[in-house]
């Protein structure tokens, strides 16, 4: 087992409110991935894992440009998933730093990195396990906004944050929620 606040403590001045922030919400994420795995324990999610990855899917934060959180980086917010794989993986964690690089949104294909012009490596950066598609999930539900941190967003909150995004990341976020058993499946007629 890894200690991640350890491995947090390696990029973020433990003493600093940037911490406090990333760690905070990344222990509200974990709480809620591990509530939602044990909900489908048929599946044999690895919990685990599953804690580890939650702890440190936000880790590229710092190399970003985002004063409001209190990082001064040189990049653009949305790189903060490919960053932290970097990150993550100079350590030796190749599973954790995917799950970073994947948990942005419901995950970018290549081709929407490329249409939409993100600048983000040319390649398909969506969850495929289903470790990190529950570390992805459960991200959704939390903000790193000042105030915001312990409370948990409502589905309907969510929806409506995703679908400034499309349809596409409404569509996958509903299917982990009918998946996971936080909605309910849809019936044919």
């Amino acid at each position: 087992m890894i200690d991640a606040e350890n491995i947090l403590r390696n990029f973020y001045d433990p003493d600093s409110s940037l911490y406090t922030i990333l760690l905070t919400h990344s222990r509200m994420v974990a709480d809620k991935a591990l509530a939602t795995a044990k909900k489908i324990p048929e599946l044999c999610p690895d919990l685990r894992f599953i804690e580890e990855a939650a702890l440190l899917h936000d880790i590229g934060i710092i190399r970003t440009r985002t004063p409001k959180l209190g990082c001064h980086g040189h990049h653009p917010y949305v790189h903060h998933g490919f960053l932290g794989r970097d990150m993550l993986e100079s350590m030796g964690l190749h599973r954790h730093g995917l799950v970073a690089e994947r948990h942005t949104g419901t995950g970018f294909t290549r081709e929407e990195i490329l249409e939409r012009d993100l600048g983000l490596p040319a390649r398909d950066m969506v969850p495929v396990s289903l470790e990190e598609e529950i570390v992805c999930y459960a991200d959704k539900f939390f903000s790193k906004n000042h105030g915001e941190l312990t409370r948990e967003k409502t589905m309907d909150e969510v929806l409506s944050y995703l679908s400034k995004f499309g349809d596409k990341q409404v569509q996958t976020f509903t299917s982990w929620a009918r998946r996971f058993g936080d909605l309910p499946c849809s019936t044919s007629s």
